[in-house]
């Protein structure tokens, strides 16, 4: 435990200081963020183990399934800016309080739907709310741990449960549905919540921002409908083709959109997204790395779920701890990277090394076949790959938000939740495009069978996770050549830890 008598000041106006009131329960303090963020990751995976069942309770078409995901993800990634700005504006812990609050409310509602209505409903306020509560949660964490020993350990822990939760949910997601039902994947969110919302109410203080601008209307509504129509239209890609204008309309739409809010975010005085926040080279390159890594994390689950229980024939419980060996590795590197390798090699090898052992991870993984097993195809590569996650998702995290100012600490926060939120949606939909022609193009003029359909669904797996694995090694690349070598400093504008 570190030193008790180390106590954080933070500079005042006219050189004055005064205490973190934060600083002696800073520990605790992790917990209740730790808890929300983990609320809201694992709400990305926990309901996807639960649909067939819901389908089938409420009785909604295949076709109207995916917008139990898609409404929680439009919601989440188009509002990500807005919700870290609000927060950086009218004060962490409301912001932090009210997005749990909110968010019990949405989950209770979604549990207790009588219909797909009300369930999609649910699943957007959940959505909504979730994307103030993420960005609060995370620069609390960064506004809290300003000794770099300490923050190191802190977002190593905070990492693991960004990189790990989703595999966690889908465990969760299997106990709760086989052995209580599919209400239950909702009504989890309520005891995270409670318990956060308890601990937040307690712990946090109020701290109003000493820089209050006005809020950037246009810049806020270019951005939301810029990344909403981005997520739309990759979500559309999974049931439409890529030549349908609901894809490549609304991506094109998406992509005009923000640079829009970039030209803005340029003439006006007070940016919702200060450009100066996501220029700095690592902290691009952290942004960078943290929106390909979630591109690659969902290929893993979505297709690895699928040859689980449909080539294995898994069970729902058994294939969430399937994932564990992953999740273990992850937790590993996470912590060990942040809080002993990063503040002694800085984050260029760190970022770089660990997407090149996950995108390794991948490439092994793609070697599975008809004959393979858990134990002999699965296991080992699962481990490397989350060995290689956490050792860049963690440092990613915590330099994407170094050195900002710290009225600058929410939108910061919400740009590495954005850029994981849409690298995820664009993965899912461009690795499920990428798997789907795969598997035609094995079955074309063959005539089927079982065991020809058994092939066709692991070639069309093992192309996804080549495909993700490319992806890795190019993200590997670009991110070495722009992260500055070097152990950042820390900067003068953060608080500092003094010894008394």
């Amino acid at each position: 435990m570190p030193d008790s008598s180390t106590v954080a000041v933070e500079p005042r106006a006219g050189g004055r200081t005064t205490e973190d009131p934060h600083h002696s329960r800073r520990w605790l303090i992790l917990v209740v963020i730790s808890l929300a963020q983990l609320m809201v990751v694992l709400d990305a995976t926990v309901v996807n183990i639960a649909l067939p069942s819901a389908q089938h309770a409420l009785g909604f078409s295949s076709d109207a399934r995916q917008w139990v995901v898609t409404a929680y993800a439009l919601a989440f990634g188009s509002l990500l800016l807005l919700g870290g700005r609000v927060a950086d504006l009218f004060g962490r812990k409301y912001a932090l309080l009210i997005g749990l609050t909110g968010f019990a409310v949405a989950s209770a509602i979604g549990g207790a739907a009588n219909g797909f209505e009300m369930l999609v409903i649910a699943r957007a306020a959940q959505g909504l709310f979730g994307a103030l509560l993420a960005p609060a949660a995370l620069s609390l964490l960064t506004t809290t741990f300003t000794d770099v020993k300490e923050r190191g350990r802190a977002f190593g822990i905070f990492g693991a449960i960004a990189g790990g939760g989703a595999a966690v949910g889908l465990l969760l997601g299997g106990v709760l549905t086989e052995y209580l039902n599919w209400r239950w994947c909702m009504y989890v969110n309520i005891v995270f919540a409670v318990v956060a919302l308890i601990g937040g109410l307690t712990l946090l203080v109020h701290r109003r921002s000493e820089h209050r601008p006005k809020l950037d209307i246009p810049g806020t509504a270019a951005s939301s409908a810029g990344l909403f129509a981005l997520v739309y239209g990759f979500s559309n890609a999974e049931t439409h083709a890529w030549s349908s204008p609901l894809v490549w309309g609304f991506l094109v739409a998406g992509v005009v959109l923000l640079a829009v809010f970039v030209v803005l975010q340029n003439r006006t005085a007070h940016p919702l997204l200060p450009l100066r926040v996501v220029l700095d080279r690592n902290r691009g390159g952290a942004y960078l790395a943290v929106f390909m890594l979630g591109i690659g994390m969902f290929g893993i689950f979505l297709f690895l779920t699928y040859y689980l229980q449909q080539n294995l024939g898994f069970s729902p419980v058994t294939s969430g701890i399937a994932f564990l060996p992953m999740v273990a590795g992850l937790m590993l590197t996470a912590t060990t990277a942040t809080a002993v390798l990063l503040p002694r090699f800085g984050p260029k090898p760190l970022v770089g090394l660990g997407m090149l052992i996950a995108g390794g991870g991948m490439f092994w993984l793609s070697a599975i076949d008809t004959s393979s097993t858990y134990a002999g195809g699965v296991l080992l590569p699962l481990i490397v790959i989350g060995l290689g996650i956490g050792l860049s998702m963690a440092p990613s995290m915590n330099v994407a938000t170094a050195g900002v100012d710290r009225h600058d600490a929410g939108v910061a926060s919400a740009t590495v939740n954005t850029a994981q939120q849409v690298g995820g949606s664009i993965g899912t939909a461009l690795l499920s495009s990428i798997a789907a022609n795969a598997l035609s193009s094995f079955t074309a003029g063959k005539a089927m069978n079982p065991q020809l359909l058994a092939e066709a669904a692991i070639h069309s797996y093992t192309t996804a996770f080549t495909w993700a694995g490319g992806i890795f090694v190019l993200g590997a690349i670009i991110c070495y050549l722009l992260i500055k070598p070097g152990v950042p400093q820390q900067q003068a504008g953060e608080p500092a830890a003094v010894h008394m």
